[in-house]
Parts: structure tokens; C-alpha cells; sequence
């Protein structure tokens, strides 16, 4: 039993050595670098790849504008000339999602009078065009004048 485990020890020991020699001999290799080394280069924070935003729908977009876009330009970021002037929204519950309807520009002039219902509302890739401003008496007001109250009279120059 002894003899066993003097056996055992001696054996232990020698593959201990053999670790080490081939860890070290592997060190001064110039073939592939260790795998404990590429761990930690990738775990560093330096990384080599910007990181990509995600692209936002027409919803994202117009929630940061005031009364969520409404009378303001958007356009899909590969159409070129041509942009939608919202006039009404439906929002689901969420706030990511809806309908949207909005007039038709090319060219910063309107090509259609009436609005239309704007498909791939939900899609990525929408933005915001800020060169087209809004225009104040293509949307109606949200306030109606009080009917009763009188008019203030006008001056005219003499």
C-alpha cells in the first residue's frame, strides 16, 4: 500500500512537470497565441467595432417633436426629394406603434392636396427633416374661438 502511493506521488509529479515544460515551451511558440490570452483581449474595453445604433420607426422619430410631429417632415433615410407632412396619428398603447397619415412633398413642394395614409410607418429608418419648416396654417389649431365673444375692431391708418 505504501509502495502505492509513493508510486502515485512520483507519477503526480511527473506529469506536473510535463504541464509545466509544454506551457513553457508553448510560451516562446510563434504559431497560435494562448487561449488564455485571447479571453482576455476580448474581454477587453477597447474593442476594434464602433458600435451600430438601431434605427428608429416614424413613431420614435416624432415622439421628441412637439404634439408628436404633427405639421413637421419626415422622410425614410434613402428617399431623396421626397418627404411626408403628418397630419393625424393613431398611437397603440405602447407608443411605438400606429397609423399615420401626412401629405405627400417632392422637392419641399406638395404633391398632392389631400392626405394619405403612410405605409412602412413601422419599418426602420425614418428621420426627421428639419431644412422643411413647419408650416403654421397647414395644421388646424387645437383651440376653437369662442363664438359669442366680440371681434377687436380693426384700425385701419387714415
Amino acid at each position: 500500500m505504501a509502495s502505492s502511493l509513493a508510486h502515485r506521488a512520483i507519477t503526480d509529479r511527473t506529469i506536473n512537470l510535463c504541464r509545466f515544460t509544454s506551457s513553457f515551451l508553448r510560451s516562446f511558440s510563434t504559431g497560435s497565441p494562448n487561449p488564455t490570452d485571447t479571453a482576455a483581449s476580448a474581454s477587453s474595453p477597447v474593442s476594434n467595432k464602433p458600435k451600430k445604433r438601431k434605427k428608429k420607426n416614424l413613431f420614435e422619430v416624432a415622439q421628441y417633436l412637439p404634439n408628436w410631429g404633427l405639421g413637421y417632415h419626415m422622410a425614410k433615410t434613402h428617399w431623396v426629394g421626397v418627404s411626408y407632412q403628418i397630419t393625424k396619428i393613431n398611437l397603440y398603447k405602447d407608443g411605438r406603434h400606429g397609423k399615420a397619415w401626412g401629405v405627400v412633398h417632392k422637392e419641399g413642394l406638395p404633391a398632392a392636396d389631400a392626405p394619405k395614409k403612410i405605409s412602412g410607418v413601422h419599418k426602420r429608418g425614418w428621420r426627421y427633416i428639419p431644412s422643411l419648416s413647419k408650416s403654421i396654417d397647414s395644421v388646424p389649431s387645437m383651440t376653437k374661438p369662442a363664438e359669442g365673444a366680440p371681434a377687436a375692431p380693426e384700425v385701419q391708418p387714415a
